[in-house]
This record gives structure tokens, C-alpha cells and sequence, in this order.
């Protein structure tokens, strides 16, 4: 497949845009692919970034993994957001869009805006993961999203997790993370608090017992 550029990506105020490529690059040389899943960090994870995490895949291909941290809020809203990259928000835009908070993606260039959303609209950096969830770089999305004509769902987050080629596997052999189909419900409609245990359940695992399990690993 064709490799898509990032055009104008999502700027945060005072710092510097940069380009990246998006696209099915060629396949991990494990032979795994985990887009369209869930990296559930496992109960015993002291990582301070990761503890607790769960991570929606976006790409996984030769180059290594891309994906975004979907229960970790940041103090941040989508109205500051807008105010900092100077975005007029249309009037009468629906309060839970400007209120909705914008995630700590991960470490990986944390001064840079990413978005999952529900596919639709022409964005000039946009893959499509799946048939429900696609991932803009573009500042366009936003764009469409303060003039009220963005995509139905969405979650924006500040930086991504990142893995080099063959390091993710490492750390789920190593039993450093769980992982499960994706589910779109649990992406952009569930409360926050909640992803975590219902990312889990996908797994027809009780959180409690896994809970227990790791305690006495």
C-alpha cells in the first residue's frame, strides 16, 4: 500500500510542527500485527507512565508499533486546546465537546496533538484503521471540529506510545502487557474510569481475579 504524508500537523503553541509518515509501512518481522487492539497494562506494571494503561494500536508494521494511551485525562480541555492553537468555536457547539478532555497519549512527542475519531471527512493525514476508527495527525480535523462539522466521535490526545521494531513483543512475552480485539464502544463511549475494567472483560477475565493473580506472581 501507498505510504500517506502527514501534512500540517496538530501544533501546540510556540513549538515546532514536524513530519512523520502513516501507512502500512511492510509487516513487524515477528509477523504480528496488532492495529485495531488493546494493550491492557498488566495489574503489577509499576511503570509511572504505562501502570494502568490501556493503549488503542493504531499501526504495527516493520518500523514498530504506534499507539495511543485512552484512559490517562490530562488537565487539558478541548476548549483550551482550541484557545492555544487559536480556533474559533462555532456557536451553539455542543458543551461536552469543548468540557471533553484531551489524554496523555504517551511520552512519545508530547508537544504534538493526535486524534482517533470515527472515519469521515477529507483530512489531509488520516489513516483508516478500521471501519469505525481512523487516526488524523492533520490540524484540519479540528478545524472541522470547531466549526462544528467534525466526526461524530473522537478522542484527542497530547503525544503517543511508541515501540521500536521487536520491542513490544519483548514486553508482552515477558508479561508486561495483555492483549484483546479492539472495541470502538470502549475507544470513545465509555467514561474513563471504566475503560481500563472493560477492556479487560473483553477478555472474559474477571479484573478481580487478575487483580489477585498478579498480587501473588
Amino acid at each position: 500500500m501507498k505510504k500517506s504524508k502527514i501534512g500540517t500537523t496538530l501544533p501546540m503553541a510556540g513549538l515546532p510542527q514536524a513530519s512523520e509518515t502513516l501507512g502500512n509501512i511492510g509487516p513487524a518481522p515477528s509477523g504480528l500485527n496488532l492495529a485495531n487492539h488493546f494493550l491492557i497494562a498488566m495489574p503489577s506494571m509499576d511503570d509511572p507512565i504505562f501502570g494502568g494503561a490501556v493503549v488503542y494500536i493504531c499501526e504495527h508494521n516493520e518500523k514498530g508499533v504506534l499507539g495511543v494511551v485512552i484512559n490517562k485525562p490530562t488537565d487539558m480541555t478541548m476548549e483550551v486546546l482550541f484557545d492555544r492553537i487559536d480556533l474559533k468555536v462555532a456557536e451553539g457547539l455542543r458543551a461536552q465537546v469543548v468540557d471533553e478532555p484531551i489524554m496523555f497519549g504517551g511520552p512519545v512527542q508530547d508537544d504534538r496533538g493526535f486524534v482517533l475519531h470515527s472515519p469521515g471527512g477529507r483530512y489531509s493525514s488520516s489513516l483508516n484503521v478500521t471501519e469505525e476508527v481512523a487516526f488524523t495527525t492533520s490540524i484540519d480535523v479540528l478545524e472541522a471540529v470547531a466549526s462544528g462539522a467534525g466526526p461524530a466521535r473522537m478522542l484527542v490526545s497530547i503525544g503517543y506510545a511508541g515501540w521500536s521494531p521487536g520491542q513490544l513483543e519483548e514486553e508482552i512475552s515477558r508479561n508486561g502487557w495483555l492483549t484483546v480485539g479492539a472495541d470502538a464502544h470502549v475507544l470513545f463511549d465509555l467514561p474513563i474510569e471504566e475503560r481500563y475494567t472493560a477492556a479487560i472483560k473483553l477478555l472474559g477475565i474477571d479484573p478481580m481475579m487478575l487483580a489477585t493473580e498478579a498480587g501473588h506472581a
